[in-house]
């Protein structure tokens, strides 16, 4: 049996309505997965390598659960050398330089805390807001694309 190779590869481009998406793939093919991208795209608009990228930072982020339920967010994200911090429905996300990732993934877990994911992300820089019409086209859009077998992670501006 041989050693598959699995790369990563990273599509851009918009969904029906404009909103800015970026999409991380994971393949041992890489033409077929462009084609199924390409494929999937039809509603919308693929685009070159950079055409979206501009409007996202590429940054860590660690999401993560505190043992104090009463912890100050933002002065926990000052001490682990977070730049911001986002409530989340069990915790906190921690967004840094991606040089940071480690330093502030090991500091919060130096802290207590129980972190769920510590990895790089592609976070939009605004975010657009549609009807409700619209933004249910868009989220048939990205559950298309999401199904995709090779579809590792998908960032959206979508509000």
């Amino acid at each position: 049996m041989e050693p598959v190779n699995y790369e990563t590869v990273t599509f851009e481009g918009f969904s029906p309505h404009k909103v800015p998406i970026i999409v991380e793939c994971l393949t041992e093919n890489r033409n077929r997965t462009s084609a199924d991208i390409r494929v999937l795209f039809k509603k919308g608009s693929l685009g070159a390598s950079g055409s979206v990228a501009y409007m996202f930072n590429h940054l860590g982020m660690v999401e993560a659960t505190p043992v104090d339920k009463n912890a100050d967010f933002e002065t926990v994200a000052i001490e682990v050398g977070a730049q911001e911090v986002e409530t989340t429905e069990t915790g906190a996300r921690f967004l840094c330089d991606k040089t940071d990732l480690v330093t502030v993934t090991k500091a919060l877990e130096a802290m207590g805390w129980k972190v769920e994911a510590s990895e790089f992300a592609w976070i939009a820089k605004d975010k657009v807001e549609l009807g409700e019409e619209a933004k249910k086209e868009v989220i048939a859009f990205l559950n298309d694309i999401d199904d995709n077998d090779d579809v590792h992670r998908l960032y959206t501006a979508l509000k």
